[in-house]
């Protein structure tokens, strides 16, 4: 286990104790476009991969240095590693959000989704990943956050993922970073109570094999049965679970968080709903602060 600075127990007892939700700002090359389209930047306002991550980058910079993105309500932040590498006003991000904002950054680790099998969707291999963790720690990086994708109530998929996800998790505490396990489970499954049972039930057993100082967090989909994840808020190798919005609206997904007293949010569509790159900054400082009023409420 790689040795911990001051900066890092910091930011360990903030997301322990902290009050306030983790934004998730770690759209890909796969989903960026659609997060551009929403965000009144279409297609064919850019050319290519650089001037679309530009575009985005842009978009991440005017969010993380708005008035209301800070340590008061907003706990961490989720990065995608083109920002991670990106600078705003002359700084690395990751050093920024720590040393200006107060908010704990984190790196999406995943390379996307497998195709179906067994009514889930697995991670892809990520190649490289040591490298890739060493790299967030230079940069300053806490921990980092990996998605997988439950489609139906299958016992033996849900086996794979969860083991999949504490795979990836020991290899991200072997390099000192703090894990977020994040199966999802698609809000629009017709068995998703079941599989939502299910799914807590294999954490549960994992966490129970982890040893102290292996310390995850979990990112999961807001349930059906309010308090269900309970028990894996209270395991004592969890630092936090949070909830992912999951194409629910935003009103709806504080409505549904609310209702679970354990969880707090980590949400990206419902944190820019709304947002638009013509507004002025006064409408749109005024537009994300009103959403970060909402999610944060629902955290709290």
């Amino acid at each position: 286990m790689a040795q911990h600075s001051a900066a890092f127990e910091a930011q360990a007892q903030r997301m322990t104790t902290g009050k306030g939700f983790i934004a998730a700002l770690d759209q890909s090359g796969g989903s960026t476009p659609k997060a551009l389209r929403l965000y009144g930047v279409e297609e064919s306002a850019y050319s290519g991969d650089e001037e679309m991550f530009g575009e985005i980058h842009k978009m991440r910079a005017r969010i993380i240095t708005a008035p209301d993105f800070t340590s008061d309500k907003v706990l961490g932040a989720i990065l995608f590693e083109r920002t991670m590498r990106g600078e705003i006003d002359g700084k690395p991000v990751a050093q920024l959000l720590w040393d200006d904002r107060g908010v704990v950054p984190f790196l999406k680790i995943d390379k996307g989704l497998e195709d179906e099998a067994d009514g889930v969707q697995l991670m892809k291999p990520m190649p490289g990943l040591e490298a890739l963790l060493a790299e967030a720690r230079e940069f300053g990086i806490f921990g980092t956050k990996e998605r997988s994708v439950i489609k139906t109530a299958n016992a033996k998929g849900i086996a794979d993922i969860v083991a999949q996800q504490f795979e990836v998790a020991h290899v991200v505490i072997g390099a000192g970073l703090v894990p977020i396990l994040e199966p999802e489970v698609d809000i629009h499954s017709d068995t998703k109570a079941e599989a939502e049972t299910m799914l807590k039930d294999e954490i549960l057993a994992h966490l129970d094999k982890l040893e102290d100082g292996q310390d995850v967090m979990l990112k999961v989909t807001i349930p059906d049965e309010a308090g269900l994840y309970d028990a894996v808020a209270d395991h004592p190798r969890v630092l936090r679970v949070v909830a992912l919005s999951g194409g629910y609206t935003t009103d709806d997904a504080c409505a549904r968080l609310s209702k679970n007293a354990k969880m707090i949010a980590s949400f990206s569509r419902a944190l820019t709903e709304g947002l638009s790159k013509q507004q002025s900054d006064a409408e749109f400082n005024a537009a994300l602060g009103d959403n970060i009023d909402k999610i944060y409420r629902a955290s709290i």
